[in-house]
């Protein structure tokens, strides 16, 4: 059975500045980097921004969610509505609670100045550690999501801003 329930379910809206306490930002610097993300609210949005730098091996900045129990069972997509700044972005989900479990990234490019919407297929996210394509891992489990987030890791210098207005996950029409 499809419901609507079932068929969309919002995990964050960031017109409730209030979900901004949910979620921490991981730059490079914890291996030695020097690139500065920061994650606050603006105007009904959550706005990701700051530099990206290649100095000391570095070269990413991220946003994640606490961990949390999503149950997202039955889900088979995510979807973020974001307006970029022509930059390519990852959207993550983790399935281990721990800072050093695998992470599923499913990258995504912005159109500078335009709200976008990008529908990423669970199946297209691929596990990843440190940057590096763990082979033989299993699949992104929707019931087992714990955690998701935003990464740049184009491996170009300079500013990015992000600004997100939501995040769901969502089921095709059986």
């Amino acid at each position: 059975m499809n419901t609507d329930a079932a068929a969309e379910r919002t995990l964050f809206d960031f017109r409730n500045a209030a979900t901004m306490g949910a979620w921490q930002v991981v730059n490079d610097e914890v291996m030695g980097g020097v690139s500065a993300g920061r994650f606050r609210p603006a105007g009904g949005v959550a706005v990701f921004e700051g530099e990206v730098s290649l100095e000391n091996n570095g070269g990413f900045a991220s946003v994640r969610s606490l961990p949390a129990r999503h149950d997202l069972a039955g889900c088979d997509a995510l979807v973020i509505r974001v307006r970029g700044d022509g930059r390519r972005y990852k959207f993550t989900a983790r399935m281990d609670p721990g800072f050093d479990g695998a992470v599923y990234q499913a990258g995504f490019t912005t159109r500078a100045g335009e709200w976008e919407e990008h529908r990423l297929p669970l199946k297209q996210f691929v596990p990843t550690f440190r940057g590096r394509v763990l082979p033989g891992e299993p699949p992104l489990d929707p019931a087992g999501v714990v955690s998701v987030g935003v990464l740049i890791s184009d491996k170009q210098e300079g500013p990015f801003r992000l600004e997100i207005a939501w995040i769901k996950a969502t089921a095709s029409p059986r």
